[in-house]
């Protein structure tokens, strides 16, 4: 005789059936799947959560508000979800909604109109390009948006002040000073800086000079990095695990003591970065400068 399944068994099938397509890469046929489940059961929060989930992933956040709402309705309780309706809220720029979902999760999220308010602090975020994923740090302003701090390479395809919207779920993790902080993956691009990306190399000075020379970016309003010592290439593992200093990731000679280094700079204007490097060099008339050049653009205004 046939075993004869109740609706919680059924709708347990067709959400065990999503997660397999899901894994299979089979997007729209475990959301499908998700959606069976749902009709059957309507009042269970894991389908609505795993539909949720996919929408995320995919950019679409109408649905993906849609599909937590109703994971949160199932499940006042539900972390993941609460989390993800926030990020969605976020990115919809509905404001009253994404305030009652982190304080419904427990944040003290203050009272008020329009973006949230609340800053979390520095935080590692990981951008990605066409080309190429980089950790970069930013100022957290809320839980799931960040202003980009450091210069990005222009593999990563982001910028100095860039304002991001982030996941909420740990992928790797850093170190900032003794203290171990989660890397958080970029979702979206909400605001692009006005910053573009110029590159230059800077040979026959030592590596306290440069440091001089970053700093004086910073002084005058500009933004500077040595991409030569503040760069880490790391293998897949590393990168969205703990780091491991006695991991070999990219063996070669360090860099000679007067360079060459690679410097990147954000600047708004080409002219104030140029100003800048010219005053310096007037300054330190042993050094060489070679290939200045804009890298990444500032996005137009529309």
């Amino acid at each position: 005789m046939p075993i004869r399944l109740g609706k919680a068994g059924k709708a347990t099938a067709f959400n065990e059936l999503g997660r397999e397509r899901d894994e299979a890469g089979d997007q729209d046929g475990a959301l499908a799947a998700y959606a069976q489940a749902s009709a059957i059961h309507p009042y269970w929060s894991a389908p609505w959560y795993n539909a949720g989930l996919i929408h995320k992933y995919r950019g679409d956040w109408a649905a993906s508000l849609q599909a937590n709402a109703r994971a949160v309705q199932c499940e006042p309780g539900n972390e993941g979800a609460l989390w993800n309706l926030g990020i969605a809220a976020t990115a919809l720029g509905d404001w009253p909604t994404a305030r009652r979902a982190w304080r419904q999760y427990g944040i003290g999220i203050p009272d008020g109109e329009g973006p949230v308010d609340y800053f979390v602090g520095l935080t590692p975020i990981r951008v990605h390009g066409d080309e190429a994923s980089e950790v970069v740090w930013a100022d957290r302003i809320d839980p799931a948006r960040a202003i980009l701090r450091n210069v990005p390479t222009p593999a990563s395809g982001h910028r100095y002040g860039d304002l991001v919207l982030h996941d909420g779920a740990a992928n790797g993790y850093r170190r900032r000073g003794e203290r171990e902080v989660p890397v958080f993956d970029a979702l979206a691009l909400i605001a692009p800086s006005d910053h573009a990306t110029y590159e230059v190399f800077v040979e026959e000075v030592q590596a306290e000079t440069i440091d001089a020379l970053v700093r004086r970016f910073e002084e005058a309003g500009l933004s500077a990095e040595n991409w030569t010592s503040s760069m880490q290439v790391l293998c897949k593992a590393c990168s969205e695990g703990r780091p491991d200093d006695q991991h070999n990731h990219a063996p070669g000679e360090p860099p000679a003591a007067e360079g060459p280094w690679h410097l990147g700079i954000a600047a708004r204007e080409e002219a104030a970065a140029r100003a800048l490097l010219d005053t310096w060099q007037q300054e330190h008339p042993d050094a060489r400068l070679r290939d200045f050049r804009c890298v990444l653009p500032a996005t137009p205004r529309s």
